[in-house]
């Protein structure tokens, strides 16, 4: 027995159920919550506030009742065609690890911005660091951006949330005199633990993008090196648990793909190790690309030999643009060999590399 629209019920058992909406799942079907008693008016003055409770989520939140982990494994599967492997693990790794242990059983329309924030304060003791956490929050704000779209939300609670700040973090090049040491150790040794050193001392190339370089990407006629593919090691989720796994793909951003110039030296070295393989790739084990930790672990030894303490294989790119600066290259041609999105992006990194070409242009114009 129930009177029209009170959703009251009397059971089987003799008890008596009230039930609300929550909300709607992902094919609409109504989502219903439930409220027990042992008498009708116990019931009824329980329901009422749940009710109005959710009627308010539903009104300023959306109708998406749904666990968050569903619609993540929804938002994931719809887009992973879509996205290159790398791409697709490293968003599963960072949403499983970092949001959904922590809030993955929270109903779609229950999320708010003060829930996400928390969620931010959460990662920052961790610690993680501004950078990681921004992308974590980036890679959630896409998922419901689409939470959005489906009507499952009315507006993404992510927009609102306030990011740990940023620290600056100074670019550290090697000194002309560090570089030499450690292109004099890297001459030194056979091509493939010594010449990846090289490669990204002279041309800017990424550790990714060295790994995954092939005979045929690279053009003598011209001197050209043509970067199109990277090999990394990227985080995953089995059924067994979190894994590692190594995927060779084309590069994630239609800027990384580029055009390089070489030196007719570095030719030389590269035409060199070539007489020595018959792979395809330009480093490689078992005619399969090199891994990028074994080439850092060859650059750890030979950065000992060159007594430089505390630096890191990414330095060398580093390194490569602001030798690039100091020889009074134009930024956009810098940020091109790079690979950055753009050159503002290149300023930003560089700023303090372009102190000299700054007090040139004091003293010009003092002069003027």
């Amino acid at each position: 027995m129930s009177k029209r629209g009170e959703n009251i019920y009397k059971r089987k058992d003799k008890r008596w159920e009230g039930r609300y909406r929550k909300g709607r799942t992902i094919d609409g079907r109504i989502q219903y919550g439930s409220i027990y008693g042992e008498t009708y008016q116990e019931v009824k003055e329980k329901l009422y506030p749940y009710k109005i409770k959710y009627q308010t989520i539903i009104q300023l939140q959306g109708v998406g009742s749904i666990p968050l982990s569903e619609w993540v494994a929804v938002w994931l599967a719809e887009f992973q065609s879509k996205w290159k492997p790398a791409t697709y693990a490293n968003y599963q790794h960072k949403l499983t690890k970092y949001v959904l242990t922590k809030i993955g059983n929270q109903p779609l329309n229950k999320l708010t911005q003060e829930s996400l924030q928390q969620l931010v304060d959460q990662l920052q003791r961790e610690p993680l660091s501004p950078s990681t956490i921004e992308v974590i929050v980036r890679i959630l704000s896409n998922c419901l951006n689409q939470a959005v779209q489906k009507d499952l939300l009315r507006s993404n609670p992510c927009q609102q949330v306030q990011l740990p700040r940023k620290s600056q973090s100074k670019v550290h090049a090697l000194t002309k005199k560090e570089q030499k040491s450690l292109e004099c150790e890297a001459k030194k040794v056979p091509a493939a633990k010594g010449l990846p050193i090289l490669l990204a001392l002279q041309t800017g190339m990424r550790i990714g993008e060295i790994a995954a370089l092939q005979w045929k990407d690279i053009d003598f006629d011209s001197n050209l090196i043509h970067v199109g593919h990277t090999y990394q090691r990227v985080a995953a989720f089995t059924d067994e648990g979190p894994k590692s796994q190594l995927v060779y793909g084309e590069a994630k951003t239609r800027s990384s793909k580029r055009v390089i110039p070489i030196t007719d030296k570095l030719k030389k070295i590269l035409l060199s190790a070539q007489k020595q393989t018959n792979h395809h790739f330009v480093f490689s084990v078992n005619g399969h690309p090199c891994e990028p930790r074994l080439l850092t672990r060859y650059f750890h030894q030979l950065r000992g030999k060159a007594k430089l303490n505390q630096i890191h294989f990414h330095q060398l790119r580093h390194t490569f643009a602001t030798r690039c600066i100091e020889a009074r290259a134009d930024i956009a041609s810098v940020s091109a060999l790079l690979g950055h999105a753009s050159a503002k992006m290149t300023l930003d990194i560089y700023t303090d590399a372009m102190l000299e070409q700054r007090v040139q242009a004091i003293h010009l114009m003092a002069a003027a």
